[in-house]
């Protein structure tokens, strides 16, 4: 899968830990949101984070997701084809790469391992 097709989900660390070993995943924001969101692409995820992430200061991770694992129906209702959505909770065996994000010390978001 290229760069520019990996569903990524930017997550803070302890909210990934406490449930990767569970058999689904449950973002901060799905109860309020009613889906998870997901970005294709390295600088989309990043320019998100910046947009909504900047100020806070905890450790964030990026899960990669094999897009053919997710079992919860997934849309993409931007035009852009850029933020596909999933409307359930997400099968933590979909995730095939967990990554620490680089920031800097202003809390700018660089990117990922």
């Amino acid at each position: 899968m290229s760069d520019d097709s990996r569903y990524l989900h930017l997550t803070p660390a302890d909210v990934w830990s406490s449930q990767e070993d569970g058999e689904t995943f449950e973002p901060e924001a799905f109860r309020a949101d009613g889906f998870i969101h997901l970005t294709i692409g390295e600088a989309n995820l990043i320019e998100v984070a910046n947009l909504f992430y900047r100020d806070d200061p905890r450790t964030y991770v990026v899960l990669t997701i094999d897009p053919g694992s997710i079992t919860a129906p997934v849309r993409f209702d931007d035009d852009s084809g850029r933020y596909p959505h999933v409307y359930g909770t997400l099968n933590t065996d979909a995730v095939t790469v967990v990554a620490t994000v680089r920031r800097d010390d202003d809390g700018a978001f660089r990117g990922f391992a």
